[in-house]
């Protein structure tokens, strides 16, 4: 039974599990820990104690379903954590793993790609930049959107000798098919552009999913490459666990999704640029073969 806010608040004070059923179907609906923070706040709670409650009913809900996911042995793209070297094989390169986190999924990479590759990266890309787009949950096109103000550009699968390498290299590294790839988009942000919060996955209860999952079934995991080092700003913000990753030229972060659903805690976004400018390149990875 899923309980209004109403029922809640009467019941709260002594039954903590009726608030943790609370959570977890406003979380499995889709709704993120933001909106249910706002809630909460709305209600009456005290931001302090509604924040420090969700923060850890959260992270309880989603060590359950993490517990579930990898008892269920899911075949995902994901780095080899078993190395404790902390050097990974990339095929025709070597990459450092940096940190790695288990709950949400999310590993930092160095030396994906070398200081000329981000330059020719950069150089192929500047002439097509355009306005960045979002795509339209309600049609499966793209759309401009406020909450992303950058200039951006795909390449296609192969297009260019770096490009070919970049996509066999993380290919290798995640042990996950080059065509299971959407292709590469490069991003520059200027001072003042961001990417507000948002997830990769495509919400399953959008009219416009069911098309976008056509092309290749659901996106599974996420890779950012920084292209440059920024001066200041320009992180690749994690809110729900407050992780930070700070651009570094040939660096990238790694994320994964085992499920289109708030509990994966992947919400992330694009700090806003404080000085001088930023570039990356990003790759989603799909379910199936991408069309």
């Amino acid at each position: 039974m899923t309980l209004s806010l109403e029922q809640l608040s009467a019941r709260v004070a002594g039954s903590t599990p009726a608030l943790l059923q609370w959570v977890q179907a406003q979380l499995a609906s889709g709704h993120s820990p933001t909106v249910l923070l706002r809630t909460l706040t709305d209600a009456g709670w005290q931001p302090q104690v509604a924040q420090a409650t969700l923060e850890a009913m959260t992270l309880q809900w989603a060590d359950q379903v993490s517990s579930q996911l990898q008892s269920a042995t899911v075949h995902m793209p994901q780095p080899a954590l078993s190395s404790l070297r902390g050097d990974i094989d990339a095929g025709d390169r070597t990459v450092q793993m940096l940190m790695s986190m288990q709950n949400p999924n999310i590993v930092l990479l160095g030396n994906l790609l070398s200081p000329q590759e981000c330059d020719a990266l950069i150089a192929d890309a500047r002439p097509a930049m355009a306005r960045s787009k979002t795509v339209a949950t309600q049609s499966g096109g793209e759309e401009i959107n406020p909450d992303r103000t950058s200039e951006g550009m795909f390449f296609q699968r192969g297009q260019t000798t770096v490009v070919e390498r970049l996509e066999a290299r993380i290919a290798q590294l995640l042990q996950w098919p080059v065509d299971h790839g959407e292709g590469l988009q490069v991003l520059n942000y200027h001072p003042g552009a961001q990417y507000k919060p948002h997830h990769d996955y495509f919400n399953p209860h959008e009219p416009g999913s069911a098309a976008l999952l056509r092309r290749g079934g659901q996106r599974v995991a996420t890779v950012v490459i920084y292209l440059n080092d920024v001066p200041a700003g320009g992180c690749t913000y994690f809110p729900e666990s407050r992780l930070r990753i700070h651009p570094r030229k040939g660096n990238a972060v790694f994320f994964g999704y085992a499920q289109p659903q708030a509990h994966t805690l992947t919400l992330h976004a694009g700090d806003p640029v404080e000085e001088g400018e930023k570039w990356i390149a990003t790759k989603w990875l799909r379910e199936k073969t991408f069309q």
